[in-house]
């Protein structure tokens, strides 16, 4: 156990004194928050300058209505309107050619954009929008909206209802969302907690898995590369060289998670809209241990049969896709937490942790899914262990050619 302490107290002192730790542990929160902070600065920033929006009007009626209706409803922050609407006609040029004159001024730069209201469009809705900037799906929503209500007047005046009664009666719904507890408790929650609860979560593993697997992997080729590894080995037993490195960086990781944990516990409580929930804080925190030695149990694996950088890079990619495939599955776990394909991989040892994570933030899974899936993982980390513990006995001493899976399982038969 000395030895062990020993390898682990060294491998902590030594990487936590580097500069890249240092500047790794302020600079990652950093990018973390521009990543989350300037996507929606940028969704909301509008330019200061009204759109001049061309208008193809089959219909010859409803171009003024639509004027009206988007400077009531859109104005910059300097008041003008954010959209101005300019008709498009030139002598007796039919559509089409209307169509070749308004990409023209686009391409130009005379126009941000036109629309084409076809003749029938108050029966059939469609209406077409050209731009440069065709994913501006804000400038999609605000123009649909419009003409949704225009159009709905107008059904309403040919059935003999009146518009302006129709237009006074219309309301905005805002749905404020509360999660209950099987308890019967009720909480006020909304999208932004209940998704950030899940992939916080997510990320904090993923960067944790990924220092700690890196500098694991690191270490053993720089010591095998320069030939420390057999003084190594000749001080002291191979699982006690593993056992001591594994203590040491996860201490190392741990130390990183504790800051950037604080930071988020600040954030959080300092926000008036709370980013994550606190709820199951134990069973996460359980769920979070036991994810990263099972991934280290893999990377000890992997790190033991590599020589070079590029190999461990290969690797390291490889295991990555594991953490990163829940962050793509985030929104339909959220939609239904409770189908089938989820309870699937909740219980599936490399997915438990962070698809578990997910599904707690929305709603707490049933007491045996919780029981099976903490069981599982358990017995998984169990049998990775004393796979790496075998895999590393041999790999670490091994050099040059990488062995293939038939001389990796020749080594799981051997005995101690």
């Amino acid at each position: 156990m000395n030895k062990t302490l020993a390898v682990a107290k060294w491998e902590y002192i030594e990487k936590v004194k580097t500069k890249a730790f240092l500047i790794g542990l302020f600079l990652t929160p950093l990018i973390m928050s521009i990543f989350i902070v300037v996507p929606g600065l940028l969704s909301k920033e509008e330019k200061d300058q009204t759109k001049k929006i061309g208008i193809i009007d089959e219909t010859h009626v409803l171009t003024s209505f639509l004027s009206e209706r988007l400077i009531e409803k859109y104005k910059l922050p300097s008041r003008l309107p954010t959209y101005r609407l300019i008709p498009l006609s030139e002598g007796d040029l039919g559509t089409d050619q209307l169509k070749i004159l308004g990409s023209a001024e686009i391409a130009s730069g005379e126009l941000d954009g036109y629309l084409v209201v076809p003749s029938n469009v108050i029966d059939s809705g469609k209406v077409e929008y050209r731009a440069e900037n065709a994913g501006n799906v804000r400038d999609q929503e605000r123009f649909a909206r419009v003409f949704e209500d225009i159009i709905l007047e107008r059904r309403a005046k040919a059935v003999g209802y009146d518009p302006a009664v129709i237009r006074k009666i219309s309301a905005n719904v805002e749905i404020k969302t509360f999660k209950v507890s099987k308890q019967g408790e009720e909480k006020e929650s909304g999208f932004m907690e209940t998704f950030f609860t899940g992939y916080i979560f997510i990320l904090l593993l993923m960067f944790l898995v990924m220092s700690s697997g890196q500098m694991l992997i690191r270490s053993v080729i720089e010591e095998k590369s320069n030939r420390i590894i057999e003084v190594l080995v000749s001080s002291c037993s191979s699982k006690e060289l593993m056992s001591g490195k594994v203590i040491g960086l996860s201490l190392l990781g741990l130390t990183t998670i504790a800051f950037w944990a604080l930071l988020l516990i600040a954030v959080n409580f300092a926000s008036p809209i709370p980013y994550a929930g606190v709820e199951h804080v134990a069973l996460l925190a359980l769920y979070f241990v036991l994810g990263y030695f099972m991934y280290v149990a893999i990377f000890i694996m992997a790190g033991s049969t590599v020589s070079t950088e590029q190999e461990a890079q290969q690797m390291t990619g490889y295991i990555t896709i594991f953490l990163v495939l829940p962050i793509t599955l985030a929104v339909p776990v959220m939609l239904n937490p409770d189908s089938l394909l989820v309870k699937i991989l909740s219980q599936i040892p490399l997915f438990t942790p962070t698809m578990m994570a997910l599904r707690f933030s929305i709603q707490t899974p049933a007491w045996w899914e919780i029981i099976l899936s903490l069981c599982t993982l358990s017995l998984t980390i169990w049998g990775l262990m004393w796979m790496a513990a075998k895999v590393f006995r041999i790999g670490i001493l091994i050099t040059g050619k990488r062995p293939n899976l038939k001389e990796i399982f020749g080594w799981l038969r051997t005995e101690k």
